[in-house]
């Protein structure tokens, strides 16, 4: 995969030497789309950096999943992770979009569109959604993916929903 560029970022494969900026945009995203959620993101596990560098390093090094990451002269300002379907018994699609983040101060700039192009580009996948993120769904819709009326919930965020195309 090669380097592409969005409106400020260019984007490219996440590699296993990204996995602490990836966990710290991870977390530091959860904060700004979740953190309305819970009552301290400070002491709530869900949005701990140390947990998730663990998880991004075994992730990416086990390539568990297909990932893109944003950079600007600042540094990371998204990321975006496919993998295989692992739904039981039968799979909705065979892919799932299982993270797309970006920067509240990026929002809008094109960079979640570079990402989710370079990433799953126009095949057909599922993802799961916070129901409560307005945002997101309509990023979602203008993207061919609609709600199938699979509901569930995931860490703090009550209701999640999963949309598919």
């Amino acid at each position: 995969m090669g380097e592409r560029g969005s409106a400020t970022a260019v984007i490219r494969a996440a590699t296993i030497d990204d996995a602490a900026s990836i966990a710290r945009l991870h977390a530091a995203s959860w904060r700004e789309t979740y953190g309305r959620f819970v009552d301290d993101p400070d002491t709530n596990p869900w949005f701990d950096v140390d947990r998730r560098v663990s998880m991004w390093s075994s992730n990416l090094e086990d390539q568990t999943f297909t990932a893109v990451v944003a950079i600007e002269e600042v540094g990371m300002i998204g990321f975006a992770a496919v993998q295989a379907t692992a739904e039981e018994p039968a799979a909705v699609r065979p892919e799932e979009l299982s993270m797309l983040y970006v920067l509240e101060h990026a929002h809008g700039s094109g960079t979640g569109q570079a990402l989710l192009d370079a990433v799953l580009g126009e095949r057909p996948a599922s993802l799961w959604v916070a129901a409560d993120n307005p945002r997101a769904h309509s990023f979602y819709r203008r993207n061919g993916f609609i709600a199938d009326g699979a509901i569930s919930s995931f860490g703090p965020i009550g209701t999640t929903v999963r949309l598919v195309r």
